[in-house]
């Protein structure tokens, strides 16, 4: 017997009503016709007691006879099995588990500190009870081990500084991270019977050491960002208003004034602070 086995026991209230009735029986004869052997009753009531088993919903009981394993009993309800059974618990409900953060190296070899929350269930009692030492235990060993392989396999973020450009980042690609994460811990949780739910990030950071030069550098490269933008939107301002110039004969500029015209809007628009403009009464030449 190497996989699960669903077995439907005796219905333990039929049981129960017999043994309250050698109870009674015993009780009674034993005294009315004071005759000591009617307490075999009592004892066989005893014996038949020791066979009752109360399952609770979502729980299931995995019955073993002299280290044999008999089967397995997931109905809620009362029962009664062989009084010589061993009777084990395994909980069927939905269990979260929350990680310890974890310090760990990402797919560009800087520090990270990352946590998961993981909502399992077992549904093979079988291998929850012989396949694995301690289900519980195997179950965050092996999810800390997943966190660590998953971590080094995405970088924590990407940068306009680096030479390649990933598509999927710890930090921005969620649903992705989430589902990798909860793929490699059902991977390693099958062998225990156990079905993962739900597995997702639940805390991400750059370490200690590290974090305040990783915000500066994040910092920096939205200023780089944001400048690029700027001078996209100036240049496109300057030619527009070259073009109008040109078109409606304003002015007739030549390549150098051009230039000098160029460079003024190129400082007005681009600057961090508001121009002071000098006001020119004379020709354009002065």
């Amino acid at each position: 017997m190497n996989q699960e086995k669903i077995i439907k026991p005796i219905n333990g209230y039929f049981i129960l009503a017999i043994t309250i009735a050698l109870i009674i029986a015993s009780i009674y004869l034993t005294f009315a016709k004071e005759n000591p052997e009617y307490a075999l009753l009592l004892i066989i009531a005893i014996i038949l007691f020791k066979g009752f088993t109360l399952v609770n919903p979502n729980n299931s009981r995995v019955l073993l006879l002299f280290g044999k394993y008999i089967g397995s009993i997931k109905s809620n309800g009362l029962f009664w099995v062989n009084p010589l059974y061993n009777k084990k618990t395994i909980s069927l409900r939905a269990s979260n588990f929350d990680s310890e953060r974890l310090k760990v190296n990402d797919k560009l070899g800087n520090p990270v500190m990352i946590s998961t929350i993981l909502v399992w269930r077992v549904t093979n009692t079988y291998k929850a009870s012989f396949d694995v030492d301690n289900y519980e235990n195997f179950v965050r060993v092996q999810t800390d081990a997943a966190v660590r392989k998953l971590a080094s396999m995405y970088p924590y973020d990407n940068f306009a500084d680096e030479g390649h450009v990933e598509d999927i980042t710890l930090r921005s690609s969620v649903n992705e991270v989430s589902e990798a994460l909860e793929k490699e811990i059902e991977e390693r949780l099958s062998i225990a019977g156990i079905e993962v739910l739900e597995a997702r990030i639940g805390y991400l950071a750059y370490a200690q050491e590290i974090a305040s030069a990783m915000l500066k550098r994040q910092q920096a490269t939205a200023i780089v960002a944001a400048r690029h933008k700027i001078v996209e939107g100036a240049v496109s301002m300057v030619e527009m208003a070259l073009d109008e110039l040109g078109k409606k004969n304003i002015v007739d500029l030549d390549d150098e004034r051009k230039a000098a015209m160029v460079s003024n809007l190129m400082v007005i628009l681009c600057g961090d602070k508001d121009a002071s403009p000098v006001l020119n009464t004379g020709t354009l030449n002065q």
